[in-house]
């Protein structure tokens, strides 16, 4: 099993360059199933998330090809189409769960494994069939494996109100959607990026969509998709984390293809603590001012809110500002689980409940340190790099699932971190 190895080594500077989303790109690569024309996808990111995606739609007939180093992925689905998902690839990953809806929608039936992904609290799939059902679908849960039907052999357009917005079931619904009968109407629809992307690629398709980014989304069912060619967006969660290397380290970064639009929460706490963010031509620029970072405190939420996918990072960085941050997450109830690790590390955190206090301290030690999921494992690397000694990053197979070329990335802007098999 491999380890990062992270030296404290100073300010960086430099560019660093930021992939296509992965959470986008894992709700477009289902949208090959509503259609029998290819459909390619350009920047997509190359990581260990998307390989079990491909492997999973393969599964189901689809026929995919990586080209350009895997930064093109060209995807097929003409032939017949295998309705059932099983638990050896669905449970590697939550996202897997957006086979449902298109499986639904173009066969009328379909035999789903309930998903896995990353243990960061319940994400329960109630949202995701209570909407395909109000659709017509009768879903069953058998052994594990969710069982939909949809009524007369199509699904049937519906007024579906989430309780809260989900971002994984307004993907699936609307997927399904595409191809009912009918207007289906989402209230309280989740308002990501990821779905505006994912919206832009089905209407690319013929689907007709709207009110994507907003709360109420609408969509006129058709009779059938064709293919297209769709440009995945900018990763903003890859981009708000190498924003903070030089927010932690010190120096100045740009990181490229960066947008304010889709990180201006986040941007807003960065000013409040003391870093300087600047918009270019490239990309987004990042320098970090003179003195001590100021705390502040952190709430997470959809959408236009912080993310909860940069909590942990955030939390690292906060480690040693000036003061006492509280970090309230309100998405997921168990993703502090990178706290214990920081404070190996000499952090001063209390964790009750969904809300975490950082006191912060003048430096950070290196330590043995122990990554939990996907976005923790990175959180210990960025604090690594900004503490006093050697920090070594074991488990760190969760950061291939969400950051291609990590530790070139940042050894390109002067840190100090390698990949090495655990000895």
């Amino acid at each position: 099993m491999d380890q990062i190895i992270v030296t404290g080594s100073g300010p960086v500077s430099g560019q660093i360059p930021i992939a296509g989303a992965k959470n986008a790109c894992l709700a477009l690569m289902p949208a090959t199933l509503l259609s029998e024309e290819p459909l390619t996808l350009t920047n997509a990111p190359r990581l260990s998330d998307i390989r079990t995606m491909t492997q999973l739609l393969e599964s189901l007939g689809a026929e995919i090809s990586a080209l350009s180093d895997g930064q093109v992925i060209a995807m097929s689905c003409h032939g017949e189409i295998n309705t059932r998902a099983d638990y050896d690839i669905v449970r590697k990953m939550r996202a897997s769960n957006l086979v449902l809806g298109p499986l639904l929608a173009r066969e009328g039936h379909a035999v789903v494994s309930l998903p896995g992904g990353c243990a960061i609290g319940a994400r329960p799939m109630d949202i995701h069939t209570d909407g395909l059902e109000k659709m017509g679908a009768t879903i069953e849960l058998r052994e594990g494996y969710l069982h939909a039907k949809a009524g007369g052999g199509r699904l049937k357009g519906a007024v579906i109100d989430f309780p809260f917005a989900s971002v994984g079931a307004t993907e699936n619904i609307m997927m399904a959607a595409t191809l009912a009968k009918g207007t289906t109407v989402i209230n309280n629809a989740a308002r990501e990026p990821e779905i505006v992307d994912l919206a832009d690629c089905l209407r690319k398709m013929g689907a007709q969509i709207d009110g994507d980014g907003t709360s109420t989304i609408t969509i006129e069912g058709v009779d059938r998709l064709g293919g297209a060619t769709h440009q995945v967006v900018t990763d903003r969660i890859e981009l708000g984390t190498y924003m903070l290397a030089p927010a932690i380290c010190g120096g100045e970064v740009e990181c490229l293809g960066g947008k304010l639009s889709l990180v201006e929460s986040f941007v807003a706490k960065l000013n409040e603590a003391g870093i300087d963010v600047e918009e270019t031509a490239s990309g987004l620029k990042v320098a970090r001012k003179t003195g001590p970072i100021k705390a502040v405190n952190v709430t997470t939420e959809p959408f236009p809110g912080f993310p909860t996918d940069l909590q942990a990072q955030m939390m690292a960085l906060l480690c040693t500002a000036e003061g006492t941050s509280v970090l309230e997450e309100k998405i997921f109830e168990n993703r502090f689980m990178h706290a214990p690790e920081l404070e190996r590390m000499g952090a001063d955190i209390e964790v009750h409940g969904g809300t975490a206090t950082v006191k912060g301290v003048k430096r950070l030690k290196g330590a043995p340190v122990m990554a939990t999921d996907l976005r923790a494992s990175v959180s210990l690397i960025l604090a690594g790099m900004a503490a006093e000694g050697e920090t070594v990053v074991n488990r760190v197979y969760h950061l291939d699932r969400g950051y291609e070329h990590v530790v070139r990335k940042l050894s390109g802007i002067g840190a100090k971190v390698e990949r090495v098999k655990a000895s």
